[in-house]
């Protein structure tokens, strides 16, 4: 079965053709990153017309390997959550296409794609699992009990991770997108130079904060300019960063070891899983703990329309199908 995945939740016009679920006929992405450049992150409406824009041709591009939308078998979208504007152009035009063609439309949440793109690299991967998912939006731990039943474990009480490192890489002037740009300058770092807090909650050992790690790399900085101080930053982005990954990765391990589950398997996914240091400790606990870690291929852990037409695969087979009143929102928790 070939579903064709549409995704325009933030500031990718994505469009990609998936077979079973599992194998990637083609995958689309259009960036817009060098327009938001200028600003120092995605503005909304600007995104929203850049989709706008792009997702007609990048959709035509992605079903051109297989002759056109009359080889495609169901129509999946991302309707929630992320930006309302960009999430309307993509449910917008899949809704006029699914209409034209008399294909079934899928409704795909965000998060459960990201999940999905595992299964895109590890083809032997099936449910349960534990999953963290984290990006520029979202810090969550989810038991995944079946392909579309998802149970929110633990989040963010404040800020995602992926928002921090956008945060402290722009206090450190490195610019927009800040992930990529911390992760390559913390290799050159020493990560235990400077101390930067983590956070625990005693009666909610899955939930994160993010907000203190922020406040304080932003605090030492500035300090750092007011006095006079050098300011090294390969080490600051070193140290920042494995605030971050000590975090994320001590409470994904927790997690798994809390849960009776028939086998110990964790899934990382989201753009913040493609941070090196974060792939190295978190493989080395998992390894520890004996768990067995499946984290996407670097190029499926950002948005991209792969994901959404493997999620959606498993959504139309659960019977998830969608009527033409199908509408977008911000925010739409996983579980639903």
């Amino acid at each position: 079965m070939k579903v064709l995945g549409i995704e325009s939740s933030c500031d990718e016009t994505a469009a990609a053709v998936v077979e079973d679920g599992r194998k990637i006929i083609s995958n689309i992405v259009r960036t817009q990153i060098s327009t938001h450049e200028l600003y120092g992150g995605v503005v909304p409406e600007i995104a929203s017309r850049a989709h706008l824009e792009a997702i007609s041709s990048v959709t035509r591009l992605a079903l051109e390997p297989i002759g056109g939308i009359e080889n495609i078998d169901a129509i999946s979208v991302t309707n929630a959550p992320g930006l309302i504007g960009a999430l309307l152009v993509g449910v917008g035009f899949a809704k006029g296409l699914s209409f034209s063609s008399c294909k079934p439309l899928v409704p795909v949440h965000h998060i459960r794609g990201h999940v999905a793109a595992a299964y895109l690299t590890h083809y032997d991967l099936t449910p349960p699992f534990i999953a963290l998912i984290v990006s520029g939006g979202h810090s969550h731990l989810v038991y995944v009990s079946d392909y579309t039943s998802y149970k929110i474990l633990g989040g963010t009480r404040d800020d995602a991770a992926g928002e921090s490192f956008d945060k402290a890489a722009r206090v450190l002037g490195l610019g927009y997108p800040g992930g990529p740009k911390m992760d390559a300058l913390a290799k050159l770092g020493d990560p235990d130079s400077i101390y930067f807090p983590r956070v625990h909650f005693h009666d909610a050992p899955f939930d994160f904060s993010f907000s203190g790690v922020k406040t304080s790399i932003i605090n030492y900085v500035h300090n750092a300019e007011q006095t006079g101080k050098e300011l090294n930053k390969p080490d600051v982005a070193a140290s920042f960063s494995r605030a971050i990954c000590e975090i994320l990765t001590e409470k994904a391990v927790l997690a798994v070891n809390s849960f009776d589950l028939p086998q110990k398997k964790l899934v990382v996914a989201g753009g913040v899983a493609a941070n090196s240091m974060l792939r190295k400790m978190i493989s080395e606990e998992a390894d520890k703990n004996g768990i067995t870690l499946y984290i996407p291929d670097i190029p499926l852990c950002g948005d991209n329309g792969a994901m959404i037409a493997s999620q959606g695969y498993y959504e139309y087979c659960s019977g998830n199908i969608a009527s033409s009143d199908l509408n977008a929102f911000a925010t739409e928790s996983i579980e639903l």
